[in-house]
């Protein structure tokens, strides 16, 4: 038994859900989001509420029966307040500008590094800080994935792109570790 997939999810006014044939469809004013079902997965609409079961009674039905209860709530909550990632850039010299339909990103290397923002997120870099927003959970965490891996915090000096609650765990040097053995 999934407990996420037992509860049903609402649907909030103004919020518009349609399964048809092996698609869910979500509209609302942030947008329309859409996603294959896989065949061992049933999701209905009724009485304002979505509810997710597994089709057949397998050990795999069983498995997918909550992760597509979650990608149906995500969808959901993303079309109605879109999902926000932050990331801080943290270096002398490291900057961040959006050129287009391109992130810019200044991290140390002899040349920019310039990564496509996807269609449907929304971009805006304000000093040292990246934020990304989108309707689509899965597409705004890969796309701050895929920024923070152009230049991941280092443990040294701390230099890097690090996500706005990420904590990075700091390292002595050589020097520091040869005085507090002498």
């Amino acid at each position: 038994m999934s407990r996420i997939g037992k509860r049903a999810i609402p649907i909030p006014a103004g919020t518009e859900v349609s399964v048809a044939d092996s698609n869910v469809t979500v509209k609302a004013k942030g947008g329309t989001l859409q996603r294959s079902i896989h065949p061992d997965v049933a999701i209905s609409v009724a009485n304002g509420e979505v509810s997710v079961s597994p089709a057949r009674e397998t050990r795999l039905a069983r498995a997918l029966w909550g992760t597509y209860a979650a990608h149906v709530r995500n969808m959901i909550a993303g079309v109605n307040q879109p999902f926000v990632k932050k990331l801080q850039i943290e270096g002398i010299g490291f900057r961040a500008d959006i050129a287009g339909t391109q992130l810019k990103l200044m991290v140390g290397y002899s040349h920019p590094v310039l990564i496509a923002v996807p269609e449907g997120l929304a971009v805006a870099v304000e000093k040292n800080v990246i934020s990304i927003s989108g309707a689509d959970k899965e597409a705004v965490g890969q796309f701050a994935a895929s920024v923070r891996s152009a230049r991941k915090p280092e443990p040294y000096k701390g230099k890097g792109i690090r996500y706005e609650d990420e904590v990075v765990r700091r390292k002595q040097g050589k020097k520091a570790a040869t005085a507090a053995a002498a």
